[in-house]
C-alpha cells in the first residue's frame, strides 16, 4: 500500500503545483505522467506482489482520498486553464495534457475500482468522477453490460479483431449509453424509487452541472476546459477498454450461451509503474473474474494474455491503426483458436 500510495498521490501534488506556479513544475506532471512512468516499467523487471484477502481498509482509503484529489484539482484545472493562475499557452498545454492523462487512467482506474466497492459512499465517489468527466453512464454500462456481456458481440465495449480504435471509440460510446439506460430501465421499477432517482438523470443532471460550476468559475473558458478534459479522459478510457479486450472472444456453446468469462478473455499487463499508478487496473483477467476483488488483491499467472508492452504504451499504439494490427492481430488469433 505505501508503493501505491506514493505513485498515485504524486501525479494530482505535480499537476497542481504545474497549474498554481508554473514553469517547470507544469512540465513536471506530464513527465510523471508518460516519460518516467515508462523508463520506471522498462528498468523494473518484477512485478507487484498480489496479497491475499478480501478487505482492505488502507486501499479504500487510498481510493476515496485519489477521489478527493479528482475533484479539487478538476475545480483549480479548470481555473488555471482559464487563466485565473497566469499561467501562458505552453505552460496550460502541458497542465491540460497531464490532467488529461491523469484523469483517463488514474482517475478512471479508480472510479472504476469505486463502483465495485460495497460501500454507499465509495461507489457514489466513483459515480461522481465519471461525472465530472461527463461520462456518467459509465456507472451503469460498465457493470450491467461489460461484465455480463464481455467479449462477446453483445457488449460493446470489447474491440473486435480487425476493428480500428476509430470506429471502436463511437460504437462503444453509444452501444454503451444505449444498453447501459436499457438495463437500467429493466430494473429500476424493481427497486421501487421515484423516477427522480434513476441514474441516468443523475448523470445528465451532473454532467450539466458540472459545466455549470466549470462557467462560475471561468465563464466561457472555463466550459471549454471542462469539456476538453472530459473528452480527453473519455477517450483514455475508451482506449483502455480497446486494448483490454481486444480481438478476444467466449466461445458459444451447445446450448446457444456463451461460456463463462475466463483469463483468456481480456488482455493483462505485468509493468510494476503503471500497473501501481492504475490500481492494477492491467490485470484486467482476475479483475474479470473476481470483480469485487480489491486491487491490492489482483493476481497475474501464465494463463493469461499478456500484452507486448504496458498499458500506456499499447493505448498510445492503438492510435495507430496499421501499426497495432501488425502487433495484436497475430496475438489475438492465437488466443482465440483454442475456443473456435
Amino acid at each position: 500500500m505505501p508503493f501505491f500510495t506514493l505513485v498515485t498521490l504524486t501525479a494530482p501534488l505535480l499537476i497542481a503545483l504545474g497549474a498554481i506556479l508554473g514553469g517547470a513544475w507544469a512540465i513536471a506532471g506530464l513527465f510523471y505522467m508518460t516519460v518516467l512512468t515508462y523508463s520506471l516499467d522498462r528498468l523494473i523487471t518484477r512485478t507487484l506482489t498480489s496479497v491475499e484477502g478480501d478487505e482492505f481498509p488502507a486501499a479504500d482509503r487510498l481510493s476515496f482520498t485519489l477521489a478527493m484529489a479528482h475533484f479539487a484539482l478538476w475545480i483549480l484545472v479548470v481555473a488555471a486553464l482559464s487563466g485565473r493562475t497566469g499561467l501562458g499557452f505552453w505552460e496550460k498545454l502541458a497542465v491540460f495534457m497531464g490532467t488529461g492523462l491523469f484523469m483517463g487512467q488514474v482517475s478512471n482506474s479508480n472510479a472504476h475500482e469505486l463502483i465495485h466497492r460495497p460501500g454507499r459512499w465509495l461507489r457514489r465517489a466513483g459515480r461522481w468522477i465519471y461525472i465530472s468527466v461527463l461520462f456518467g453512464h459509465h456507472t451503469s454500462a460498465h457493470p450491467l453490460v461489460h461484465h455480463v456481456h464481455v467479449a462477446t458481440p453483445k457488449d460493446p465495449s470489447s474491440a473486435r479483431r480487425g476493428e480500428s480504435f476509430y470506429r471502436f471509440f463511437p460504437r462503444a460510446w453509444v452501444g454503451g449509453f444505449r444498453d447501459g439506460l436499457r438495463a437500467e430501465n429493466r430494473r429500476f421499477p424493481q427497486l421501487g424509487r421515484p423516477l427522480w432517482r434513476h441514474p441516468y438523470l443523475a448523470y445528465v443532471v451532473g454532467a450539466v452541472l458540472a459545466l455549470l460550476t466549470a462557467a462560475l468559475i471561468g465563464k466561457t473558458s472555463g466550459v471549454v476546459a471542462a469539456l476538453g478534459l472530459g473528452f480527453f479522459a473519455q477517450v483514455q478510457l475508451m482506449l483502455s477498454d480497446y486494448v483490454q479486450h481486444y480481438g478476444l472472444a467466449r466461445r458459444t456453446l451447445e446450448n446457444g450461451k456463451f461460456e463463462p468469462v475466463g483469463s483468456r478473455h481480456s488482455w493483462n499487463a505485468p509493468h510494476v509503474m503503471s500497473s501501481a499508478l492504475m490500481l492494477n487496473a492491467p490485470r484486467h483477467s482476475d479483475h474479470h473474474a473476481n470483480p469485487t476483488r480489491p486491487f491490492p488483491a489482483l493476481r497475474l499467472d501464465n494463463d493469461m494474455p499478456m500484452l507486448p508492452r504496458s498499458l500506456p504504451v499499447m493505448a498510445s499504439i492503438a492510435l495507430y491503426p496499421g501499426l497495432w494490427r501488425r502487433m495484436m492481430d497475430h496475438r489475438a488469433a492465437r488466443w482465440r483458436r483454442p475456443a473456435e
